[in-house]
């Protein structure tokens, strides 16, 4: 991080961003069962003028911490299946690294293009399926392998296109395993620690990560996740879908953009 960039991430200014920008992601992952990054990525580089790559490593930094209160939060209430949550954990670890080596060779453009015809598909879906709060995960040697699959599968578009992994398995666990909602949502949380942590120390090797940022933003967040999980619990699951997927439109939305801007850069 060069000396103009440390400038500008710094100050009364920045320190108020990081803190509204914490207060709003951590809302989101303890509403949605994601990490926030599609919240604090697109801040930061449009508010404090963060380089995509930092604020991306910024934002993984900052998911350690608001992963960690959504998963004790969603655990007091048992809507959290740990075994399969670590499944998928190994797994996206995996296909991160897969990601990250088949960047160089596949369109992005392409590739984002995909993912938003993928999340118009599940937020159709979301109108149509609406999951049971009592629902069982039930683990068997079948569905361990799929979530092998699931887990790689997300960890290499997490390293293709910067996808956090909950806005991918909370969907499919709820669409396709037939899981509740809130056990999709803390599941996806307890997957995002382990694979956080990694890449967070991948990014601090490459200095790829402002830290003092991150643990603001992750500190702030850590505030209102608990809230989050908690509107969670008491909002119907037709009217939990619907919130869902209007946070999808929003994603798919940024996506295309990006996809759009990718084409007229080429």
């Amino acid at each position: 991080m060069n000396d103009v960039a440390t400038g500008l991430h710094r100050g009364p200014r920045a320190y108020a961003a990081f803190i509204g920008i914490g207060l709003l992601a951590g809302l989101l992952s303890g509403l949605f069962g994601v990490g926030g990054g599609t919240v604090i990525v697109p801040l930061l580089v449009l508010f404090l003028h963060f380089d995509q790559r930092l604020a991306a490593g910024t934002s993984l930094a900052a998911i350690v911490p608001t992963a960690s209160v959504g998963v004790i939060s969603y655990a007091a209430s048992g809507s959290v299946a740990w075994i399969p949550a670590l499944i998928l954990a190994a797994g996206a670890v995996v296909g991160a690294q897969i990601g990250t080596r088949l960047l160089p060779r596949i369109s992005q453009t392409a590739l984002r293009w995909g993912f938003v015809g993928f999340l118009v598909v599940v937020i159709v879906t979301l109108f149509l399926v609406v999951p049971s709060r009592d629902a069982v995960f039930e683990l068997t040697w079948l569905t361990g392998v799929a979530l092998v699959a699931v887990g790689v599968g997300t960890g290499v578009l997490a390293g293709l296109i910067g996808v956090g992994g909950g806005v991918i398995v909370v969907p499919v666990l709820m669409l396709v395993f037939g899981t509740s909602d809130l056990v999709a949502k803390g599941t996806s949380l307890l997957m995002m620690i382990p694979t956080a942590i990694s890449g967070t120390i991948g990014n601090i090797r490459h200095r790829n990560v402002d830290l003092l940022a991150g643990a603001m933003i992750g500190i702030a967040a850590c505030t209102t996740t608990a809230l989050g999980a908690w509107i969670a619990t008491i909002v119907d699951p037709s009217v939990g879908n619907v919130l869902f997927a209007a946070y999808l439109v929003v994603i798919a939305v940024q996506m295309a953009l990006k996809a759009i801007r990718g084409r007229k850069k080429g």
